[in-house]
């Protein structure tokens, strides 16, 4: 009867480890790829851009598609020190496989002039369902360089279970 109790417990014990460490290992093998972050976005961004004669807030709001070679085009209307824009984006990108990613985007106004070329330093994050980012630069067609403090929140518009 003792024997018997102390196997029930050791294999209770030797499950619940294996439980537990089960989830983590699946957690370790989690990655992101082109084809997985692939889809239709929301985003916003918020922040400030810096210029000689002081800060000026920004914001915007639009949706992207990001298709599975890395290629982003969308709109979005943006607010610049209150002067409010419709504008497009296109661009391209590299996700890694931690997740993290690189983008290009170039800025057009309604008459396809190219306003300005920015690249976002990315994670991908809850799934790959959410991306966190920050504008790593802000260059104007002139190649004048303008500083920034620029952050992007996006959410996936739909995941695989609702297509």
């Amino acid at each position: 009867m003792k024997r018997a109790f102390h196997s029930m417990l050791f294999g209770a014990i030797f499950l619940a480890a294996l439980s537990g460490i089960a989830p983590v290992a699946q957690a370790h093998n989690r990655s992101c790829s082109q084809a997985g972050v692939a889809g239709e976005w929301g985003y916003i961004y918020t922040g400030t851009i810096i210029l000689s004669t002081g800060a000026i807030p920004t914001a915007s709001v639009g949706r992207f598609t990001l298709d599975a070679a890395g290629n982003i085009s969308g709109t979005q209307t943006r607010n610049v020190g209150g002067s409010v824009a419709e504008e497009t984006i296109k661009g391209t990108g590299t996700v890694n496989h931690d997740c993290t990613a690189t983008y290009k985007v170039d800025v057009y106004d309604g008459a396809g002039n190219l306003l300005r070329t920015a690249v976002l330093a990315s994670v991908f994050v809850d799934n790959a369902t959410e991306l966190r980012a920050m504008f790593a630069s802000l260059v104007l067609p002139n190649g004048a360089s303008i500083p920034t403090v620029i952050t992007v929140n996006a959410k996936k518009l739909h995941s695989e279970e609702q297509d």
